[in-house]
């Protein structure tokens, strides 16, 4: 019998005490679940989950001792290439130079535009440069990094506060949903699974939802994140609907106890209209299983990708509610002055860095250690 048959039995019928046994070779058909009303959960999921994997953790993250130096170290080098080019710049500007003037200002601007700051935010910062010197009618060229500094910070939104559970704010009573959404390429699955692993290590029980059903590739790499992290991945067939596997994820891990839902979906930008159509469908079906799903929607950028980051926060935040920021593959790329322009520009925190490929290399980012790290010693 099926899921929804369940619940259209004639008044008439006397009402029976049973146990349905639910068969997960059909998926849940999207139609019913936008027309229909939200049903109670059953205790099975529609979709059967892959098999839970061995929840010992790998050797590589037994040590659950954090050593802050070594987080800093690991940061510094993560931030290497964005701070070798931006110092480099910037010393280059103010070398021979005893006062900030019109001209520091001017090479200031452009060494900020050429690290993919941004224009807008640039501006910000030179502004407030200004601000500060015509106040205090004189300023030498060894204060700028510390001004820098606190400019910096101050543009960036902050994160979120709690690291417990890697800044995930577990509920009692349900779930925590997340969708996460970003281009293909841009280091979305990977980000899934590596904050999975922090997850399970941490004892949170997780469901990966695999609702990119566009490409194969996208799914089979998930499944191995998944297994990796020991956490449940739902899925279905390639070209099934992602609204439909988004559904029968939440049912499963109400069903199950899990602590975090974990959404992958597709990542393409071929059209605003039919971006902004398919993500609302996946947001509307999870809120028939859980009221207030998702509860979070973080957007995965690619920040090697400088300027064209921007253009894909500008599509997605227009698309969709994007709530928080990932943006990976800083460990390779100068162009992570990117982090600051993007918090500022579409006021969104970043919520994790990725400074490697390793498991443990996807950071939670915090605003005041990122600028510690990109300005180190340069400070004075």
């Amino acid at each position: 019998m099926g899921f929804f048959d369940l619940f259209k039995r004639k008044k008439s019928e006397e009402p029976k005490v049973e146990t349905p046994q639910l068969q997960p070779a059909e998926p849940t058909p999207v139609e019913d679940i936008v027309t229909e009303e939200p049903a109670t959960i059953e205790p099975e999921p529609v979709v059967e989950p892959a098999p839970e994997p061995t929840p010992a953790p790998e050797p590589e993250y037994e040590d659950e001792v954090v050593d802050v130096e070594a987080e800093r170290k690991e940061l510094e080098e993560g931030l290497g290439k964005t701070k070798e080019g931006f110092f480099g710049r910037l010393k280059r500007a103010i070398a021979g130079r005893s006062t900030v003037d019109a001209d520091v200002l001017d090479d200031l601007e452009e060494v900020l535009i050429t690290s993919d700051v941004g224009v807008e935010t640039t501006v910000k910062i030179i502004e407030a440069i200004e601000r500060r010197v015509a106040r205090d009618k004189y300023m030498n060229t060894s204060e700028l990094h510390a001004i820098l500094r606190e400019e910096i910070a101050n543009l960036m939104e902050e994160s979120h506060r709690s690291t417990q559970d890697f800044g995930i704010e577990v509920k009692p009573d349900y779930p925590y949903v997340m969708m996460v959404v970003g281009v293909n390429g841009a280091g979305k699955t990977t980000t899934i699974g590596k904050l999975a692993a922090k997850l399970t290590r941490a004892g949170r029980k997780v469901y990966i939802g695999a609702a990119d059903t566009f490409r194969a590739a996208a799914i089979d790499q998930l499944a191995v994140w998944a297994e990796r992290a020991g956490a449940t991945m739902v899925r279905q067939d390639m070209g099934s609907d992602p609204a439909s596997v988004a559904y029968d994820t939440l049912r499963s891990a109400v069903a199950n106890g899990a602590d975090v839902v974990l959404i992958d979906t597709a990542g393409r930008l071929h059209n605003k209209v039919g971006l902004m159509k398919e993500l609302t469908k996946i947001r509307n079906v999870m809120a028939k299983v859980i009221p207030d799903a998702p509860h979070e929607v973080m957007l995965v950028l690619d920040g090697s990708t400088g300027q064209n980051a921007f253009e894909q926060a500008k599509q997605f935040t227009e698309a969709t509610q994007v709530t928080s920021l990932a943006i990976t593959k800083l460990d390779g790329t100068a162009k992570g002055g990117v982090v600051i322009g993007i918090s500022d520009r579409f006021h969104i925190p970043v919520r994790y860095i990725g400074i490697g490929e390793g498991i443990d290399q996807l950071k939670m980012f915090d605003r005041k250690e990122f600028v510690r790290a990109l300005f180190g010693d340069e400070q004075k």
